[in-house]
């Protein structure tokens, strides 16, 4: 993304491109109003446990949030493996024809256009392969074995945790 003469991109660019299923390329959330947090994830291990992924802390944090920008590259996120509605609104998952480590999820309203609330990109997620959608969180599973608990109002917060059920392969020592 190039953020050099950055203007804004306006609310109707951001939920066009929703429409015809881009977004950004990188690790981001776009959300409604145009706006948009430019975010990091960090992997963190124990130095005793290197060979084991479960034991991997997982964050991606936001590092800058932008009301003026302009993308330079967008990506597809067409690729749709899980939907759940509540309320009036749709959770969404799934991967970017892209590039097979780029996941995404997004929040929309349950209308024929699936309105975007939000967006959320993350280049080495892996695919989203299950999502939940409840009062206070859109809860996604990549196909990395990793959860992730976006708070519905304000998903640069989100938490990211190893899934209990995701088939973790064998670390040395164990049967």
């Amino acid at each position: 993304m190039n953020l050099d003469e950055a203007v804004p991109d306006p609310p109707d660019h951001v939920h066009e491109r929703w429409r015809n299923r881009e977004a950004p390329d990188g690790d981001f959330i776009v959300y409604s109003d145009g706006s948009l947090s430019v975010m990091s994830l960090v992997r963190l291990r124990a130095h005793d446990q290197r060979h084991d992924p479960r034991s991997e802390d997982w964050h991606w944090s936001e590092t800058l949030r932008a009301t003026a920008w302009r993308a330079s590259d967008w990506l597809d996120v067409d690729g749709t493996m899980a939907s759940s509605g509540h309320a009036g609104y749709r959770a969404l998952a799934g991967e970017s024809a892209s590039h097979g480590s780029v996941g995404w999820v997004a929040l929309t309203l349950d209308d024929e256009q699936h309105t975007l609330q939000w967006l959320a990109v993350a280049c080495s997620s892996n695919p989203f392969a299950e999502v939940t959608l409840d009062e206070a969180t859109v809860t996604a599973t990549s196909t990395l074995g990793r959860v992730w608990a976006f708070p519905r109002s304000a998903p640069h917060l989100v938490a990211i945790s190893a899934d209990p059920d995701y088939p973790w392969p064998r670390t040395v020592g164990e049967r």
